[in-house]
């Protein structure tokens, strides 16, 4: 028996009509969103005494509640999901550079990042 596919513009069309769809919220929040992922990507370059452990515990919560809500939401969110699974790794990993800089101690990233955040010496 012959297998069916769908035409590219076929699919495309339905998935602009889906409730998921780049017409929807369930779209363009996730979209959004990873904002916060690509936001703690870059400060992993900065310094840990930057870093504010209240925020990072916020971001933890909040991106925690919203995996819950992305996966309980009809349809389920999977772009949301992602998005907040992602951010709490990142935001998780944030949190554990600024207890170990309170601790005293050093995350293996500074010997790589020290370079990034340092002035380069006068040629």
């Amino acid at each position: 028996q012959a297998h069916q596919e769908i035409p590219m513009a076929a699919a495309f069309q339905a998935w602009l009509r889906s409730p998921v769809g780049p017409t929807t919220t369930h779209f363009w929040g996730p979209v959004a969103n990873w904002g916060f992922v690509l936001a703690g990507l870059s400060d992993m370059t900065k310094s840990p005494d930057v870093i504010s452990e209240n925020m990072q515990v916020a971001m933890c919560i909040y991106s925690g509640l919203f995996m819950r809500f992305a996966w309980k939401v009809t349809p389920r969110n999977y772009l949301l999901l992602a998005c907040h699974v992602s951010n709490e790794v990142v935001q998780g990993t944030q949190l554990s550079r600024k207890i170990m800089d309170l601790r005293g101690e050093t995350w293996f990233d500074e010997k790589y990042f020290k370079h990034l955040r340092e002035p380069k010496p006068a040629a």
